[in-house]
């Protein structure tokens, strides 16, 4: 029987430990001695211990040269390969059995016999059947998947008279031992990959480890308790915050499951759903956290996920803080009239009179559903106004309650309130001066602001919040909204007067089915964009040239904003096809249900499976030509011939 017995060799490097990669090569004792002469040949390229592990204890093994910090990826082949790829959270590279590894093992062992049995790890190789015919040799083989079902299929072996045996490292132990040739099938030039192989998972895992020590670096001196983890959901940098909360201080957390650590903070659900979850308030260990969750992404996939606990007993100061953060958006107006992208008569006609407005300083009411474009506007006009280069600050009415909203606009001074900031603090209109404020959402204003910012359009001038001075601003308003402002008045929800203060220059935007010529050059530009990104070069008007008229006839109630989120959709679907013939513009459908929710009689398909719209989309996809638009379609060219011939229809094409 084969020892069970591990033995270690450790190869030590020709430059200072810790400099070249570390590798350790797990196998059964006749592949090491197999492969003793690739080891010696990377010496100056890597740390290699060879240790001899059987399939009982190979885990065990690798776990403990993990533990020590002693390896940055496992070389093995075989059932050693499989058990520690499972049981690892590691780079393994396994040394692969090739066609042509096997092809040469059969050819050696024809020399010795014209019987021939064959043991691998894994499954049988259905090729062998046509390599034995070649060969003019009896071929026999048997899987195996532990060391016992090996022996079985051996002994089968033996006793139907086979002499040579062809297989991994313990058939051919088992095959010497009982005194007949065994013959390892694998050859010099795989075990050379293996280690090809291993050298770059480890400079791979180096990259990682250096990524994972930046990490905790940043995470170390963060007041909230803060980790992060993989995507099988193992921690990968923790701080000591979250080191207090999570155990002694000493204990080991990195590499844990953090769903064995403490299963009420697992991120499992986070890494599942890809979606962020913001200011949870969760009780854990007595007290009351507010919780984030939030995936880490890397070129669009989800590779880890973080969680951040923040004390609740800061939670208003807290919460203060990022409703500021995220409502004050001061940064430069960054969009102009030459970047907008439109030529219908009604998007023409809305910029010419937004460029008009631009050389006024009066009061502008952008006026248009959501999602039409109304901050580009702003900020265009701001940019084509004498105040360009000046502040352009902007300000959701809607995404303050009142108390806030108000401190926000007008500012504070010292002690105005319980939690004001030291010293007060100035406000919007303040920090616009002598630039544009714009105020989206001012339908959803609290009347008492209302009345509050009446005043300011009419006297120039604001007083903070504690304060009795007013302090002169010169600023330009524009305003914008998406609710019938006119209904709210009689209604008494919006004031008449600040209406007709508002709304001394109005701007009607045009929802983006009143211009449906601008459809495909704004569903180009975003797709081009998102492909881009995703690192893909289709050819974005030829991508979507088969689904312009469905694109066109859509009412897109959601305008340029959803426009723009069924691009990205559009994108992700494509970037899985590397050439334009083969995109399956059916299975859209289940990506933008929306835009075939509206499915016309000419869509029915028929019989054949094909449809009106089906095959006019294919044939625009394929430039006319029948042959591959039957092959897009999945049906013969003479069925798409009849198809078209029944129902009078032609098209260009071969």
């Amino acid at each position: 029987m084969p020892s069970d017995r591990p033995s270690s060799h450790f190869f030590p490097a020709p430059v200072r430990s810790g400099e070249l990669p570390r590798l350790c090569f797990l196998s059964y004792r006749q592949i090491r001695g197999f492969a003793m002469p690739v080891v010696a040949e990377y010496t100056g390229r890597a740390e290699i211990e060879v240790v001899d592990g059987t399939f009982g204890d190979a885990l065990a093994i690798a776990r403990d040269r993990l533990e020590r910090g002693l390896v940055d990826a496992f070389v093995s082949a075989g059932s050693n390969a499989s058990i520690l790829r499972a049981g690892l959270q590691a780079p393994v590279a396994t040394i692969q059995l090739s066609g042509f590894d096997l092809l040469q093992a059969l050819i050696k062992a024809r020399r010795m016999s014209s019987r021939v049995g064959v043991v691998m790890y894994g499954q049988t190789i259905p090729e062998l059947d046509e390599v034995k015919d070649l060969l003019n040799i009896e071929v026999v083989q048997h899987a195996y998947q532990t060391p016992d079902d090996a022996r079985q299929r051996f002994e089968q072996l033996r006793r139907e008279g086979f002499e040579v045996i062809v297989g991994s490292s313990l058939v051919v132990e088992l095959a010497e031992q009982a005194g007949l040739h065994g013959l390892l099938a694998y050859s010099l030039g795989s075990v050379r990959k293996g280690f090809e192989d291993a050298l770059e998972l480890a400079r791979v895992a180096r990259l990682e480890a250096g990524r994972y020590e930046q990490l905790n670096g940043v995470l170390h001196n963060l007041q909230e308790a803060v980790l992060a983890v993989n995507r099988d959901n193992r921690v990968i940098a923790v701080n000591p915050p979250m080191q207090q909360l999570l155990g002694p201080p000493h204990a080991r957390l990195i590499g844990q499951s953090l769903e064995a650590i403490e299963p009420e903070l697992s991120l499992q659900p986070t890494l599942d759903s890809g979606q962020v979850e913001r200011a949870v308030v969760q009780r854990f260990a007595q007290r009351d956290w507010v919780v984030n969750r939030t995936p880490i992404r890397e070129h669009g996939e989800i590779v880890g996920a973080a969680l951040t606990l923040y004390d609740a007993r800061t939670i208003q100061e807290a919460d203060t803080s990022l409703r500021i953060q995220q409502g004050r958006r001061q940064s430069a107006a960054r969009h102009r009239f030459a970047n907008l992208i439109g030529q219908s008569p009604a998007f023409v006609r809305a910029v010419q009179t937004a460029r008009r407005f631009a050389r006024t300083d009066l009061t502008v009411l952008i006026a248009g559903e959501s999602g039409v474009g109304k901050e580009l506007f702003a900020q265009s006009i701001h940019n084509e106004s004498v105040r360009a280069g000046r502040p352009f600050v902007a300000v959701n009415c809607a995404a303050f309650p009142e108390a806030l909203l108000e401190s926000e606009l007008f500012g504070y001074e010292e002690g105005a309130f319980t939690g004001s900031r030291r010293g007060g603090k100035r406000g919007l209109f303040e920090a616009a001066h002598t630039g544009t404020l714009f105020l989206d959402e001012i339908g959803d204003m609290p009347l008492q602001l209302q009345t509050r910012l009446l005043r300011v359009l009419q006297e120039r001038e604001i007083t903070r919040l504690g304060a009795t001075a007013a302090i002169p601003v010169d600023v330009r308003v524009i305003a914008a909204t998406h609710q019938p402002l006119n209904d709210m008045i009689a209604e008494r929800r919006f004031r008449q007067d600040l209406f007709y203060r508002l709304n001394t220059l109005r701007l009607p935007l045009p929802p983006l089915r009143e211009r449906r010529e601008d459809i495909a050059p704004l569903a180009e530009a975003q797709v081009g964009r998102c492909l881009q990104r995703l690192g893909t070069r289709l050819d974005p008007a030829r991508a979507l040239a088969p689904l312009l008229p469905r694109l066109r006839t859509y009412d897109w109630p959601g305008n340029i904003r959803e426009l723009e989120n069924l691009g990205e959709r559009i994108a992700v679907f494509l970037m899985q096809f590397d050439r334009l013939e083969d995109v399956r513009y059916d299975d859209l459908r289940h990506d933008l249900p929306e835009l075939f929710a509206d499915a016309t009689a000419s869509e029915v398909a028929d019989d054949t499976g094909l449809s009106a719209a089906r095959v006019a989309a294919a044939l625009q996809a394929q430039g006319g030509n029948r042959q591959a638009a039957a092959r897009q379609l999945g049906v013969s060219r003479s069925t798409l011939w009849r198809w078209m011939r029944e129902r009078g229809a032609d098209a260009p094409g071969s």
